[in-house]
């Protein structure tokens, strides 16, 4: 056995073994191609779109509790508006006839079943006010006596068929108050008036003053 020749080749193995030892392990490699940024723009665009649907549902939720509370609301004042009418059918509301005049003229006319109607209210009503209109442009004195004289003809025709003249009140006014165009003869001819408003209970005021005193 050549002796040298074990011992160089041990050596030179032993050598070797230590090299190995002494350098250090190479690092891990990472594929590129699978790693994916933090900021990539499908991962911005997938939180862009979970807050919007996150903004859309509490939208949507607002937007639930608004319907219920707006109709809660609208029935709230349907429910109103039925009582009030349902009081003031119970109660009866006035009830307003009128009477229109040829120029000049204080001749009462009024059709046969109007008048019917017009009368047997009139006698039921606790009180009639009749307010005499023209019309006229100004207060001026002619205005004032021929509105008067149309509200007292009112007033005697209500008379003569009946009506309590304790409970009739007849007011006028020269001018104003128009109803319709005073500029053409169709809106001047609606302006000629009395109007009579029949009530059919006693205003508080009336009932005050009517009232005894201690």
């Amino acid at each position: 056995m050549n002796t040298p020749l074990v011992r160089i080749a041990l050596t030179a193995s032993l050598i070797a073994l230590l090299s190995a030892c002494s350098s250090p392990p190479k690092p891990s490699t990472v594929d590129e191609s699978q790693k994916r940024p933090a900021n990539a723009q499908l991962a911005v665009e997938l939180q862009v779109c979970k807050n919007d649907l996150q903004n859309t549902r509490i939208v949507a939720t607002e937007s639930s509790r608004l319907a219920e509370t707006t109709a809660a609301t609208l029935a709230h004042m349907a429910a109103r508006q039925q009582l009030l009418a349902s009081m003031q059918e119970k109660a009866g509301a006035n009830r307003v006839h009128t009477v229109h005049f040829a120029f000049n003229s204080t001749h009462v006319s009024i059709p046969t079943t109007e008048a019917s109607a017009l009368v047997d209210e009139a006698k039921a009503a606790p009180l009639v006010v009749l307010r005499g209109r023209t019309d006229g442009l100004s207060d001026s004195s002619g205005e004032s006596r021929i509105a008067q004289a149309r509200a007292n003809a009112v007033r005697d025709y209500l008379i003569a068929a009946g009506v309590d003249p304790t409970r009739i009140r007849a007011t006028h006014q020269p001018s104003g108050d128009h109803v319709a165009d005073n500029r053409n003869p169709q809106g001047r001819n609606l302006n000629r008036r009395v109007e009579i408003e029949v009530y059919r209970a006693l205003p508080l005021s009336t009932q005050a003053s009517e009232a005894p005193q201690p």
